[in-house]
């Protein structure tokens, strides 16, 4: 990790991932330290006197009673410098394929190797010139670092001055690329590479409220639960109901700049499909491999415990990183569950007072600490530029029950809420989300925007789809009191529109590629034209036209065939969809059947 690292402390206690030192007097708070000669990675979470604890995020087997501490001076720090992108590390940043090159296909403990790699060069495009006078957050130049991402390497936070030299050239990340001399004078050399403490938030000018959509290509999403860039959501769900399939279809599709995926304490299987899936997709918005802009921390179920609480915080600090570059960034967190029980068990290892279910009272407060790094920034610098970390995490209640104590803790800080169906995962329904129990409050300004940039009728149309799956659902209760028989022919319609809707809309095939993204536009036709056949067949069954008729018409036909239909091929599908309807309801009115 590079860190000087000094004898201070010698082991006292060792209880699984927890380590009590004494002889720790000179040490702070959440600095890094080395354990035993196997020089262990562990982190200080508690100090009483002399006596620290640590919390180790390697196999503290063999560790005992009487062996060496060697502390750093430094917290735990995230590298951030091109490079990042691609990379797939472990919870506390160190890259696993360069381990697995040094090391082979197991992870050994305490393996020491850099986090970025120090010996490429990078090609520095300076944008300052000498004389140039620069504050925290301006940009002094651009490297490409993939053809999908540019990074700026910006002033650093504390830094400013004038510019006595700017590199126009290639250099490592370590060497300098600028220097910048304050007011008396004194010069300080900055370089690719910044070093930033995970468990502090990156500074900002200013936050304001999200307005924008992250458009996700899921039609559920988009069209009924919206989320905004910038802002909070969470996919509750039992196992097995597809929470890591919603997650992954967001990580695809979405419109974000940057992705950050965190599988934190989920199944090895599930990361296996992200490192083989991603690479091989081409990214809808460059035509490149989806990797061209994603970072990946791998944090498995059978990697040590403490690890995962570290790869929440890693994560967000590189989030916030190309944040304050302008970019727009989705941070998915796979699961926060796995994390919540990580704190429970380093809890429950200091023996400090229970809270609900043996989570620690802080549950809250961490989780909090988490979701309000996300949001919709002024960058600092003296250029107006915006960024936003949208932040979406997975829950696993045990059971799918979301009474128990992260799901609540959860959804007190979120504002979209994602609830997944166990049922419609076992009817193959995907994305399982059930639209009878999920939210999200950045409707009301999302609606207005895509009202603004879409379709003018665009609120209106969502109101009126909720409100009829909520009427099929009260129309259910009654089929199964009395059968569909007793239905009137008006409600009978209701139930063959919310099919279409559920059917022919909100789900998906993320198999087919035509169905896998939906663009808005498409969406908003999509949702108009089930709008349409419905209003029709209510004005024809007032004039007599029988049930039957509309059931069987040709349109459901060809409202049923929408999504498969790419979108160069969707004026032509409109038009013949929209004629047969004129059609059918002509015909209807005439007193035909329609047929």
């Amino acid at each position: 990790m590079g860190q000087r690292e000094e004898a201070a402390g010698v082991i006292d206690k060792v209880a699984g991932p927890l380590i009590v030192a004494t002889g720790m007097r000179d040490v702070q708070m959440h600095d890094v330290v080395r354990v035993s000669e196997k020089k262990l990675i562990g982190e200080v979470i508690e100090l009483r006197g002399d006596r620290a604890s640590i919390q180790v995020y390697e196999d503290t087997a063999g560790v005992g009673p009487g062996e060496p501490v060697y502390v750093t001076g430094e917290p735990l720090t995230a590298e951030l410098a091109p490079g990042l992108i691609g990379g797939i590390y472990d919870g506390i940043e160190r890259p696993l394929e360069t381990i697995r090159a040094v090391a082979g296909d197991r992870i050994p403990r305490g393996i020491d190797v850099p986090k970025l790699d120090r010996s490429r060069r990078w090609r520095f495009v300076p944008c300052v010139r000498e004389g140039d006078t620069v504050q925290a957050g301006d940009v002094l130049g651009t490297v490409e670092e993939t053809p999908a991402v540019t990074q700026k390497i910006l002033t650093p936070p504390g830094v400013s001055g004038v510019v006595r030299w700017a590199l126009d050239g290639e250099a490592t990340i370590t060497e300098p690329v600028a220097r910048i001399a304050d007011a008396s004078g004194r010069e300080t050399e900055v370089a690719m590479l910044q070093k930033w403490p995970v468990r502090v938030k990156r500074p900002y000018a200013g936050k304001r409220m999200p307005t924008e959509p992250m458009v996700t290509g899921q039609r559920v999403i988009d069209t009924l639960f919206p989320i905004a860039k910038g802002g909070v959501a969470a996919v509750p769900g039992p196992f097995g109901s597809g929470k890591t399939v919603v997650q992954h279809q967001i990580a695809k599709w979405s419109d974000a700049d940057i992705i950050v995926y965190i599988g934190c304490g989920e199944r090895g299987n599930e990361m296996t499909d992200v490192l083989k899936e991603f690479p091989a997709l081409t990214d809808p918005r460059t035509g490149l491999s989806l990797m061209e802009r994603t970072v990946l921390i791998a944090n498995t179920s059978d990697m040590p415990v403490a690890a995962r609480e570290a790869s929440i915080y890693t994560g967000i600090t590189i989030a916030e990183y190309f944040r304050d570059m302008g970019y727009q960034v989705a941070i998915i967190a796979d699961s926060t569950s796995r994390w919540a029980e990580a704190l429970r068990e380093m809890s429950g290892r200091l023996e400090e007072m229970p809270g609900e279910e043996g989570y620690p009272a802080y549950l809250s407060t961490r989780l909090a600490e988490f979701y309000e790094r996300a949001g919709w920034v002024r960058c600092l610098g003296s250029e107006e530029r915006y960024g936003a970390v949208t932040a979406i995490g997975a829950v696993s209640p045990p059971g799918g029950d979301t009474s128990e104590p992260v799901s609540q803790a959860t959804l007190r800080i979120v504002k979209v809420f994602w609830g997944l169906s166990s049922d419609l995962a076992y009817r193959r329904h995907f994305p399982a989300i059930d639209w009878l129990r999920s939210y999200s409050l950045y409707d009301g300004t999302i609606h207005a925007y895509f009202n603004r940039h879409v379709n003018p009728a665009w609120s209106a149309q969502v109101a009126e789809v909720k409100a009829i799956l909520q009427e099929e659902s009260e129309l259910n209760e009654i089929v199964r009191l009395v059968g569909f028989d007793a239905l009137s022919e008006k409600d009978r319609l209701t139930l063959e529109c919310a099919r279409s809707i559920r059917e022919d809309f909100l789900q998906q095939d993320s198999f087919r590629e035509v169905d896998r993204y939906t663009s808005v536009n498409k969406q908003a036709e999509m949702l108009s034209a089930i709008l349409a056949w419905y209003h029709g067949g209510l004005r024809a069954l007032e004039r007599g036209a029988p049930y039957r008729a509309l059931a069987t018409s040709a349109a459901l036909g060809l409202i049923s065939a929408m999504k498969y239909r790419p979108e160069e091929e969707w004026p032509q599908h409109a038009a013949a969809l929209r004629k047969t309807m004129e059609e059918e309801f002509a015909a209807m009115a005439q007193g035909g059947d329609g047929n």
